[in-house]
């Protein structure tokens, strides 16, 4: 996947849903992992020409496993000045060894949220980005649907009023499969994820079995994710995307006029845990889609 496409793209996403306002300072949540890196480029190069004005800095949290190396998240922000902070943390001790978690992914992403946000805030941020992509849209739906029993997804934006914080997705829009062929194309340092639990997820199996939809039915994950769109979920029915849910056409609108969405929203606790629940499996991805690479 080139560069210019992932940015048309992103940008449709940031105009359909006014993810990106003038003087935005936006913080980046980098695990090392090909999303989070690939989000990273991607709004470094939208700066360039984007017509509000917004900066960027990036945030890693260091979950204190004492294995994991940032040399390369180092050495790709300073190439790109965007300015890095490493957030030391004992959540991997505290998840692991002190609570000794059955189903550690909950209690981990709502612990690197808390250290996240404390943070951005702390710099002066007043919106983070999250690089949960369409894949990740399908799958939270679909864990939704089948172990809560509700059609809901992370909407594109979630105001969150404790921290008075917004995070945004700008890589709603692209399907895993482009990310995994921009990181191919562009050589991306992914990092190594330590985590224990990688890869042995309720998430994992949703993605597998996604998967296998949509081999047995072509095109399936493109109707799954207009399903999000036209489904009434709160924070995605803007009233004017249209049928504009795939990457195709996607593409062949950067031209058009900017849109804008209304939304003000009081995220719950439960709601917040699984717009975050991507992050924790993000590197685990890259050996299970292997087949896809460009």
């Amino acid at each position: 996947m080139k560069l210019q496409r992932l940015l048309s793209l992103v940008r449709q996403a940031v105009d359909d849903y006014t993810l990106i306002d003038d003087q935005d300072h936006i913080a980046v949540g980098v695990s090392g992992g090909k999303d989070s890196l690939a989000l990273l480029y991607v709004l470094h190069e939208l700066q360039r020409f984007y017509p509000k004005h917004f900066t960027l800095h990036a945030f890693t949290v260091d979950l204190g496993f004492g294995i994991q190396d940032f040399s390369g998240i180092k050495a790709f922000c300073k190439g790109f000045q965007v300015p890095l902070t490493i957030i030391p943390t004992e959540i991997g001790k505290i998840v692991f060894e002190t609570r000794k978690e059955s189903n550690p992914c909950s209690l981990c992403a709502k612990m690197r949220k808390g250290a996240l946000n404390l943070e951005a805030k702390a710099a002066g941020c007043n919106k983070i980005a999250y690089a949960h992509h369409k894949d990740d849209v399908i799958e939270t739906m679909l864990l939704s649907l089948m172990f809560e029993g509700r059609f809901y997804t992370f909407p594109p934006k979630t105001f969150l009023d404790r921290t008075e914080l917004t995070v945004i997705r700008p890589l709603m829009y692209v399907s895993e499969a482009d990310v995994i062929g921009f990181k191919n194309k562009y050589n991306l340092p992914v990092c190594k994820n330590p985590c224990p639990a990688d890869g042995h997820t309720k998430r994992e199996y949703v993605k597998n079995l996604t998967s296998l939809l949509n081999k047995e039915n072509p095109g399936i994950k493109e109707r799954l994710f207009h399903a999000v769109i036209s489904g009434n979920i709160e924070g995605w029915n803007s009233g004017n995307i249209g049928m504009a849910g795939t990457s195709e056409e996607v593409a062949d609108k950067t031209c058009r006029s900017e849109t804008s969405v209304k939304m003000q929203r009081d995220q719950t606790g439960a709601e917040e845990q699984l717009s975050e629940s991507h992050n924790c499996h993000e590197n685990d991805r890259e050996s299970k889609n292997k087949k896809e690479e460009f």
